[in-house]
């Protein structure tokens, strides 16, 4: 296992951000909206687990606003919430 430990793996179901308005509750409410304080799915996984391999499984069904947020994330390393 890398990390060694099988717990250091953290899996996305992409399926689930099939709509639009999901991108939120991947990565976070902007401040204002409902739900700001609770922070996303993806930004929470990595923060309580900052050593650990991300699969995102079935990716291909996200919605394409969820595929702009993970442009950013690879391209420059780091995302905010």
């Amino acid at each position: 296992f890398l990390f060694d430990t099988e717990e250091a793996m953290v899996r996305i179901d992409m399926s689930e951000f099939m709509e639009k308005h999901s991108v939120a509750r991947l990565i976070g409410a902007p401040p204002g909206y409902v739900g700001y304080e609770e922070g996303g799915y993806l930004t929470e996984a990595v923060r309580r687990k900052p050593y650990s391999v991300v699969l995102l499984d079935e990716v291909e069904k996200a919605h394409p606003d969820v595929f702009n947020v993970l442009l950013q994330v690879l391209e420059d390393g780091r995302l905010t919430d």
